[in-house]
C-alpha cells in the first residue's frame, strides 16, 4: 500500500512539473517505488521523508501565498 501511495505521488509530481499525459510519471513512479521498497526500511524512510518534505514545502507556500494576497 505504501508503495502505491509513493508511486502515485511521484507520478503526479512529474505530471505537474512537465505537463502532458502522465505516462512518463506513472512509469517513473513505478520504477522509483520498486527501487525504494527493495532497499528495505531505509528506502521506505528515505521515500517517506521525501514525500513529507514536499508536503511541508507546499503547505508553507500556500500559507505564504495567501498571506501576501490578503495584505
Amino acid at each position: 500500500m505504501i508503495r502505491s501511495i509513493i508511486g502515485a505521488l511521484v507520478g503526479s509530481e512529474l505530471q505537474r512539473r512537465e505537463g502532458g499525459s502522465g505516462v512518463k510519471g506513472a512509469i517513473l513512479g513505478a520504477f522509483m517505488t520498486r527501487a525504494v521498497t527493495r532497499m528495505g526500511p531505509l528506502g521506505l524512510a528515505v521515500g517517506g521523508a521525501y514525500v513529507a518534505k514536499k508536503a511541508y514545502d507546499r503547505h508553507k507556500a500556500r500559507q505564504t501565498g495567501s498571506a501576501s494576497t490578503v495584505a
